[in-house]
């Protein structure tokens, strides 16, 4: 979780693989009409988020029935939002990718065929609220030490 640019579908990939589960990107979730509006600047608001939220929720109840793990690659910048993502019998580790401005704001200049505008980054860091309950890593290391330190975060933890 965290905000664009924070390398969330990179990590999710390599913690994926790393466990041989499946990969989500909550992304792929979104209706047109937030992508539209993402991709003209407009930031989402939590009315715009929240049938987001519920199919997210859906993907993970069902993931859990089935019990097929999934890392989950998604901002979840509020607190109500993670909580919306809980269910009961549910194990879950909330990963926060914890960037600078500057680092996030070259990562999204950085990157090509993407719906989500640089111009958003002020607005995702001014809804996030710092996830206490997460594993929290610092974006500026590798993306094997980050998957390291959170593959060490679970096996303490869980």
């Amino acid at each position: 979780m965290g905000v664009c640019g924070c390398g969330k579908s990179t990590i999710g990939k390599s913690l994926a693989s790393e466990y041989s589960i499946q990969l989500e990107d909550a992304d792929d979730y979104h209706p047109k009409s937030n992508v539209d509006k993402m991709a003209k600047g407009i930031p989402l608001t939590d009315e715009d988020r929240a049938p987001w939220y519920a199919l997210l929720r859906q993907r993970l109840i069902k993931a859990n029935e089935d019990k097929a793990p999934v890392v989950l690659a998604c901002s979840a910048l509020k607190a109500i939002y993670r909580e919306q993502m809980k269910f009961p019998d549910c194990r879950f580790a909330f990963v926060y990718l914890e960037g600078d401005y500057e680092t996030l704001k070259s990562r999204l200049e950085e990157r090509q065929d993407h719906f989500m505008p640089t111009s958003l980054l002020d607005s995702q860091l001014a809804t996030l609220e710092f996830p206490t309950e997460a594993i929290v890593v610092n974006i500026n290391l590798s993306v094997e030490d980050i998957v390291k330190a959170v593959k060490a975060e679970i096996v303490e933890r869980y």
